[in-house]
């Protein structure tokens, strides 16, 4: 006789009781544990600190392991975004208070969430030049933001430097009218997005005036030494090696460099090799250069991206969907 396992019912006690932390661990008006029912597919009932979970086995104790912990980090408020991540990714979350470091910003603290963004935050404070290489929402740039602002408040730096090369993604935008800076905006919305949202737009402002933050098109940076700067290079994937050498021989004493990119969305000709790529191989053994690889176990946005870039990731290799289909054309007879 065959018998099947359809659920199974968990009951948990967390003590000694602590009201604040059951409140940060359920979240406002419970969202944390609607996050847990919606994404695990059970049933969370909770009167005070006992708990009463109901589901198949396998997610009823994903479940307790999740409420867990969470209720290790709630000695403050707990992020929705966070619980999506631990929801979402099987990479274990950095606890806030475990003593990571942390970046000051007008939002206040900014911390790694995962244990690779925390190390990506290691690197840049522990080395010149850092190369953050990984998908699309792993925090590379909002990251390398937050430690130029941090290091410009403590004037650890004199100034901020972001830079991006022109390369459309697969669009051609054409003649874009206005000066310098209102030529490269589009290509640097990115990082002015980070720099907004962790200055707040007047400090920004003041600080482009004051020539605190400058904007240098790739192209232009040749010839320069970049002295007491933090230096941004955003979508090095879409350099040339030489542009990347040339990068990053432009900084001086007193200087940081962060290289972001991904190396799956690059939009360089298929003949071009990346520069980001070069350098990975290159400069993999040069002493005070980092490298921090992020995957979709890293993926701080909407939990669907982390999914999207795996289903890209083990699309199978024996069909090239970016070649254009062939184009039958009718054979014409003459009358």
């Amino acid at each position: 006789m065959v018998h099947w396992i359809i659920g199974l019912i968990l009951r948990h006690t967390f003590s000694p009781p602590d009201n604040t932390r059951m409140a940060h661990l359920c979240g406002p008006m419970d969202s944390h544990i609607r996050s847990i029912e919606a994404a695990l597919q059970v049933k969370v009932a909770h009167r005070f600190e006992q708990f009463r979970i109901e589901g198949p086995k396998a997610k009823a104790t994903q479940a307790l392991e999740a409420l867990q912990a969470l209720y290790e980090m709630a000695k403050r408020p707990i992020p929705a975004e966070q619980v999506q991540l631990m929801l979402s990714g099987d990479t274990a979350l950095v606890d806030p208070g475990d003593g990571a470091l942390a970046m000051q910003t007008r939002r206040g603290e900014v911390r790694g969430r995962t244990p690779n963004q925390a190390r990506y935050l290691e690197n840049m404070a522990t080395h010149d030049i850092t190369f953050g290489i990984g998908p699309a929402g792993t925090g590379k740039t909002y990251l390398a933001v937050a430690c130029a602002v941090d290091a410009l408040e403590r004037s650890a730096v004199q100034r901020i430097v972001l830079t991006r090369p022109a390369v459309e993604a697969g669009e051609k935008l054409g003649f874009l009218p206005g000066d310098l800076g209102q030529k490269v905006d589009p290509y640097l919305r990115p990082l002015y997005d980070a720099l907004y949202d962790l200055m707040g737009a007047d400090k920004v402002q003041k600080a482009f005036e004051r020539q605190q933050i400058e904007i240098a098109p790739l192209a232009f940076m040749r010839g320069r030494t970049l002295n007491h700067a933090f230096v941004i290079l955003d979508e090095a994937q879409n350099t040339t090696p030489e542009q990347m050498k040339m990068f990053l021989t432009r900084i001086g004493f007193g200087s940081k460099a962060v290289v972001t990119g991904d190396v799956s969305q690059i939009d360089l000709p298929r003949t071009q090799l990346s520069g980001l790529i070069d350098a990975e191989r290159v400069l993999k053994r040069v002493q005070g250069i980092a490298f921090t690889r992020l995957s979709s176990a890293d993926v701080v946005r909407h939990p669907l991206v982390a999914r999207i870039v795996d289903a890209y990731d083990t699309r199978s290799p024996d069909r090239d969907d970016t070649s254009p289909a062939p184009v039958k054309r009718a054979r014409r007879t003459a009358n």
